[in-house]
């Protein structure tokens, strides 16, 4: 109702105050003009004009994801990037529905189960064109070394802290480049490190490429752990994009002769041996329905 008055009220207010002037005693005035303007503002309601809301942080987020996102084949422009990173770095757990007080997250200690701990995740969005997917890790929990074909992919650590390691193709031109020497199951192909670090919320949302960027990469969970993924396009085993899972071997366990790519060790390229292995058996990920705050639009 104080609404109605702000918008409606002044204009009302004017017309039966000209009209009580020259009709009725002052103390009367003032209480036919509260009449008129609770009647007027009740009248209103539900159908006058209304100020508008600002849409929640994850439904813009969603509405720039929809204009950035073309579909398979492209990548995001610089200027599109630095606007959805800038977006993703001011968002807060509770943006999600999520906070560092819930259980999951104060519990630090390692699950008591054999094997690596389970890693859940939910699916805020998906289409052809990008999908937005929130992972909860557990500490200790590890997502294997794998890659992301022919997508853009936005990183955002909402809570706890982890332990990043990720590689680009050393020539992603050349998908040849491989070590003169075999490994006992299959070829290796040479990597460059790009990012070895821990982080810890909150923190920069990082981007990683087709080839830029850290393409492949591996997280740990250092403590209890949330972080989005908007992937661009996501993951489509029909249009050759399925996920490919790797191990990594230091460079000097089998040295190339090349002199370039040991000038290149020697500059500081921190570079590694790739090979592609079968998704390890021990991954447990366990799927669960959204439930976080929704978006509109679909």
């Amino acid at each position: 109702m104080g609404a109605g008055v702000v918008e409606l009220g002044p204009g009302v207010v004017e017309v039966g105050a000209a009209e009580a002037v020259q009709t009725v005693p002052p103390a009367k005035r003032r209480r036919v003009l509260a009449v008129k303007t609770l009647k007027a503002a009740a009248a209103a309601a539900g159908r006058g004009p209304r100020l508008a809301r600002r849409p929640p942080a994850i439904q813009r987020l969603f509405q720039a994801c929809r204009a950035v996102f073309r579909g398979p084949g492209t990548v995001p422009k610089p200027a599109e990037v630095a606007l959805l990173r800038a977006m993703l770095d001011k968002m807060r757990p509770e943006d999600f529905g999520l906070s560092p007080d819930m259980p999951f997250f104060r519990n630090r200690d390692a699950p008591a189960t054999e094997g690596t701990p389970a890693i859940t995740h939910t699916t805020i969005y998906k289409s052809e064109k990008f999908s937005m997917v929130l992972f909860f890790l557990p500490t200790n929990a590890v997502i294997p070394l794998h890659n992301h074909p022919g997508m853009t992919v936005f990183n955002k650590l909402l809570i706890g802290s982890m332990h990043a390691k990720s590689y680009d193709w050393a020539d992603p031109d050349d998908p040849a480049n491989e070590s003169g020497a075999s490994s006992p199951d299959g070829k290796l192909r040479l990597a460059q490190l790009i990012v070895d670090d821990v982080f810890t919320a909150p923190c920069d949302t990082s981007v990683l490429f087709p080839t830029a960027g850290g393409n492949m990469h591996r997280f740990r969970a250092v403590a209890p752990s949330a972080f989005l993924d908007i992937l661009g396009p996501p993951y489509s085993i029909e249009e050759d994009r399925d996920c490919t899972y790797y191990t990594d071997i230091p460079y000097s366990l089998h040295p190339m002769t090349s002199n370039e790519l040991i000038g290149d060790e020697q500059e500081g390229r921190r570079l590694a041996w790739l090979k592609e292995v079968e998704m390890p058996r021990d991954l447990k990920m366990c799927s669960v329905r959204y439930g976080g705050p929704p978006i509109s639009g679909r």
